[in-house]
């Protein structure tokens, strides 16, 4: 089975992270899910979800939510002996998402006070594939000088910046662009959104 971290940390942007969990469960991929504390108060505030800070008892929440066939394992910040923390058995794609501008911070400078902190300088060690969702407006100095360091590591800053081309009627329009680029970039085919100059999110064309 194809395994992914995934991480939620405290910016706005929580619709994001659980759009893009569904999808993943749903592409059948192994999940390794890490959620900070301050993510749960924000799951609280946009989306009126109480997750449990024990793990076992969250991955449980989350499935009643969310039912598909991929596997889901949330995991605390002190599981030093689950598989991101390794390299030896660590999934090669990770997505922080949303992602807030201390856990970018900690990230750019190698922190690993955490699982989730360490699973993504794991990534980075391992030349795997990093995407960082940040949710912050405006960016100062320090925010994009982190930023240009991750960038330079190899990972991808992806902001959760909408676009309109596609003529979203909903926020959920909105958050499904978001996600559908997050996808592209791990090259998990969806439906979520068309592409450019194309009718169908397939990528079939009005001309074809």
């Amino acid at each position: 089975m194809k395994s992914i971290s995934l991480a939620w940390t405290g910016a706005s942007g929580a619709p994001y992270g659980l759009k893009l969990l569904q999808c993943l469960l749903q592409a059948e991929y192994q999940v390794f899910l890490m959620i900070s504390s301050a993510a749960r108060v924000v799951l609280a505030q946009e989306l009126d979800i109480k997750l449990s800070a024990a793990p076992d008892k969250a991955t449980e929440q989350l499935r009643a939510i969310m039912p598909a066939t991929g596997v889901l394992r949330v995991l605390g910040k002190d599981e030093w002996f689950s598989p991101p923390a390794s390299g030896s058995a660590a999934p090669k794609q990770m997505v922080i998402c949303p992602c807030s501008t201390g856990t970018l911070a900690a990230v750019a400078t190698g922190m690993s006070n955490n699982l989730l902190e360490r699973a993504a300088d794991v990534v980075l060690k391992e030349r795997g594939q990093l995407l960082l969702v940040p949710r912050e407006t405006p960016f100062n100095a320090i925010h994009l000088q982190h930023m240009l360091s991750l960038t330079q590591l190899g990972a991808v800053i992806l902001p959760a910046a909408p676009g309109f081309y596609h003529h979203p009627q909903t926020v959920q329009d909105l958050v499904d662009f978001v996600v559908a680029r997050i996808l592209d970039h791990l090259g998990i085919a969806h439906s979520l959104t068309h592409r450019w100059g194309y009718d169908t999110p397939d990528g079939g064309s009005i001309e074809d």
